[in-house]
């Protein structure tokens, strides 16, 4: 699917994808703005899908070596989680093809107010790791989450990487290293989504590449500016944004 666009779309792709990377990057949530944004061109639904999948692994690649590079992913972890995330991914693409995600949303709706309810009240909470390596309990529930979080992710979406962020605050990394990690896994079923997508042609990549490239900017500015900003710019951006993510599905349910 290959097309010429317009000077205006390719700056709207661009500055889209700029935005939603840069979010993405840190706490997830950047399909609330990349989705919408490709919905808006009049592509049909699954491509949109497909096409974001396709320009967030674009995004998603870069700002999990950007975090790799500087010391924020547990690669002895994620080594062992990124192959569940990845069948996980591929397993919820085929799915979501077969059965309508739509009976997902009052039941992403109540996880996010959970999620944002518990990081109000621990107001210190991510500040230091209390990580000190897996063990077999641990290793079972991350692996189960994983897999679970990689078929929502190739499934339906909205709220992935949150979702991700705080499974990995929640056995002990600080928010820092627990945003890296959840970009790596997030790396993961981007890839595998975006690999079933292809193949089933509903990727417009002329859509794609450019808003793609946006992601690419963008992951490298979201990245170190988290990096730099430490704990006290991450935790507030994610409380922020799973704010919107329930806004978001309350719209989408009662609309």
């Amino acid at each position: 699917m290959f097309e010429e666009l317009s000077s205006e779309m390719l700056i709207f792709l661009i500055g889209a994808g700029f935005i939603a990377s840069f979010i993405d990057s840190v706490v997830g949530g950047g399909g609330l703005i990349s989705v919408p944004s490709l919905m808006m061109t009049g592509l049909s639904p699954v491509v949109v899908l497909g096409t974001n999948k396709m320009a967030a692994f674009m995004g998603s690649i870069t700002s999990t070596v950007a975090f790799m590079r500087s010391g924020k992913i547990d690669l002895k972890l994620i080594k062992y989680l990124f192959p569940l995330s990845v069948i996980g991914s591929a397993l919820g693409v085929f799915t979501v093809r077969m059965i309508p995600p739509d009976f997902l949303k009052p039941i992403v709706v109540g996880m996010l107010v959970i999620v944002t309810i518990y990081s109000l009240m621990k107001k210190d909470w991510g500040e230091n790791s209390t990580y000190h390596g897996m063990n077999q309990k641990t290793a079972i529930l991350s692996g189960g989450v994983a897999f679970v979080l990689g078929f929502y992710d190739g499934f339906f979406g909205p709220g992935a990487g949150s979702f991700l962020l705080f499974a990995f605050l929640c056995i002990g990394f600080d928010f820092i290293m627990a945003a890296g990690n959840a970009r790596a896994l997030n790396f993961g079923s981007n890839i595998s989504a975006m690999i079933v997508f292809t193949s089933l042609g509903l990727v417009n990549y002329a859509y794609a590449l450019p808003m793609g490239i946006g992601m690419i900017f963008g992951a490298i500015a979201g990245t170190k500016m988290a990096i730099v900003k430490g704990a006290s710019y991450v935790r507030p951006l994610f409380i922020f944004m799973t704010v919107i993510l329930i806004g978001k599905q309350l719209f989408d349910i009662f609309k």
